[in-house]
């Protein structure tokens, strides 16, 4: 058979029909199914199957279309039907009207979903009359060293606010972020996209205290409430409930009894309070000596109040942050049993606190590798504090275990509660750039470094990106604005990409000489970019020893993609034990 007649035996068998049908009906089917799915919350692997399943029929349909005929008597096979030419023209009709319904229903289905997606995308970024920003309270005390007093009241205002289902609260780090800034209440509020803001002063001179607070609508720059309150230190807690169920009130937010916000503070004693509010103060600047700091004052506020759970939880995590600098390695393992032990004595204490499992979920999944521990724990505190951006912490744990989809759910949701946060944007440029998804990695990192210039990991990451798109001269530019260890591992990447072998083996043996502790991961990562197979095990072997907490991400690192299929890699990731 010629091609000619091949093309005139298509026709004949109505397999031209058949395709044409089978692509408009398939499209329909499409249509309907990405415009519903979503609304009874299926799932997308449901959607993807279905696809799968036209994509394999489509050969199938044109396969019977060819052998087979349906007639008024049945389907026969096509040798055998003797087709009527009477029967003939209302067949053809109806496959006309097949096709012709099913491309309108398509078109119709395929312009609404256009034409809603706006429309629900603005409903999104709508501005919710529950939503609120607690700004960092003024400190009017003669002593300017109580600034940390200010701060962590309105912090505590804060996470009283945030257990209200109803109310959407900034987190702290976005609404912290406009302190001691001459910033209007309407651009605070386009910045972070809320109704209301709270805002106040401290005054404290030995034990009185003197707090003022109002609640401002940003609509309009109306006060909705204010209120002055002169009380004894003895007293803050006290305080902290009224201003709370004030702003409550003011909001008009509906609450059942069991609903009504509760103090977190597990302390009656004000000293212990005051010394937490230190510790936390000294822990945000890094390193060790902050950390130290750090350390002293949540000691004295568990000594001040040994059964004092958040002064557990603050000291267990400010013992595994300073641990990294401990002279030898058992000081390093004795810094961290006692880090777990406080973490368990917090937990113990008031099991209704989230921050003392995200705490310990913190260090199961980076110093013990307890996957099964930390994934519980993270779910523990996830459940006791839905709206807390501690949740990029289990993002990661879910990530690196293989459920990104979840991890990304959580990522998204971190930079809404905290749209300000470099350490948010930082996550979700992670997650993606280590997907795959460079575009969407981009636009993260780069608002992380916008936020926050100094954010060393996001500029490694864009390094990477850039790398990856085969832009050395950029990705170099990023690498040189990370911290010395990993500027040196992305430039060997870099001078070994670009052929300059001599000038990669160099800063390799740069970091093999400076960084051999701490950083036997990245040595790694740097020798598997290099195709030394060899050399990145012998690291990651280092790095095992070390209980190194880059091994977490093993299985899901790009860099490593080059030793991926070695048998050592398998045996290394067994060895791990990692969650499936």
């Amino acid at each position: 058979m010629n091609l000619s007649c091949f093309f005139t035996e298509l026709k004949r068998r109505n397999v031209y029909k058949v395709a044409a049908a089978y692509a408009v009906v398939a499209w329909l089917l499409v249509q309907v199914t990405t415009q519903v799915f979503p609304i009874f919350e299926i799932p997308n692997w449901a959607l993807r199957l279905i696809v799968f399943a036209i994509v394999i029929g489509f050969p199938i349909a044109l396969v019977i279309a060819w052998a087979f005929e349906l007639t008024p008597e049945g389907l026969k096979r096509t040798e055998d039907a003797d087709l009527a030419a009477a029967a003939q023209q209302p067949r053809r009709r109806a496959w006309i009207f097949v096709v012709i319904i099913a491309g309108a229903m398509s078109l119709g289905l395929f312009f609404l979903g256009r034409i809603t997606a706006p429309s629900q995308q603005s409903g999104a970024n709508e501005v919710s009359s529950k939503s609120i920003a607690v700004l960092p309270f003024v400190n009017m005390s003669s002593d300017k060293e109580q600034e940390y007093f200010s701060d962590g009241l309105s912090e505590e205002l804060l996470n009283q606010l945030a257990q209200i289902p109803q109310l959407r609260v900034i987190a702290r780090t976005s609404s912290f972020s406009f302190k001691g800034k001459e910033v209007d209440v309407a651009t605070i509020a386009k910045a972070l996209n809320v109704a209301n803001v709270l805002e106040g002063s401290v005054r404290k001179s030995a034990n009185t205290l003197r707090i003022t607070a109002q609640l401002v609508r940003t609509a309009d720059s109306s006060h909705l409430w204010s209120q002055t309150y002169d009380r004894e230190m003895s007293d803050v807690f006290r305080v902290q409930d009224e201003i709370s169920r004030d702003v409550v009130a003011a909001l008009k937010v509906k609450l059942l009894p069991s609903e009504q916000p509760m103090n977190l503070q597990h302390t009656t004693n004000s000293e212990a309070y005051e010394q937490v509010l230190i510790g936390k103060e000294a822990r945000k600047h890094g390193g060790y000596e902050a950390f130290q700091r750090a350390v002293v004052a949540f000691q004295r506020a568990v000594d001040l109040d040994p059964n004092y759970a958040n002064a557990y939880a603050g000291l267990a995590q400010a013992q595994a942050f300073s641990a990294d600098f401990s002279g030898t390695p058992a000081e390093r393992a004795a810094e961290i049993k006692k880090a777990f032990a406080n973490a368990d004595k917090a937990i113990v204490l008031a099991p209704d606190l989230a921050a003392p499992y995200w705490v310990r979920g913190l260090l199961r999944h980076r110093l013990s590798w307890d996957w099964k521990g930390a994934q519980a724990d993270f779910k523990q505190a996830a459940a006791l504090s839905p709206n807390d951006v501690e949740t990029f912490n289990y993002s990661q744990a879910l990530f690196f275990s293989g459920h990104q989809s979840e991890a990304f759910a959580m990522d998204r949701k971190a930079t809404t509660l905290d749209p300000l946060s470099p350490e948010a944007w930082n996550v979700l440029g992670w997650h993606h750039a280590f997907a795959g998804q460079y575009t969407e990695a981009r636009v993260a990192l780069e608002r992380a470094l916008e936020l926050s210039p100094d954010v060393q990991w996001s500029a490694f990451l864009l390094g990477y990106v850039e790398l990856k798109e085969g832009k050395t001269d950029k990705a170099a530019d990023y690498f040189r604005r990370a911290s010395a260890a990993f500027s040196r591992t992305g430039l060997t990447m870099v001078e070994y990409t670009l052929g300059h072998e001599r000038e990669s083996q160099q800063l390799l043996a740069e970091l093999k000489e400076k960084y051999a502790v701490g950083f036997a991961y990245q040595i790694a990562q740097a020798s598997a970019w290099r195709g030394d197979k060899d050399g990145a095990f012998e690291w990651l072997d280092h790095a095992y020893d070390q209980h190194d907490a880059g091994l977490y991400r093993l299985r899901y690192d790009p860099m490593l993609a080059n030793v991926h299929d070695d048998p050592r890699f398998a045996a290394l990731v067994k060895k791990m034990g990692f969650l499936e």
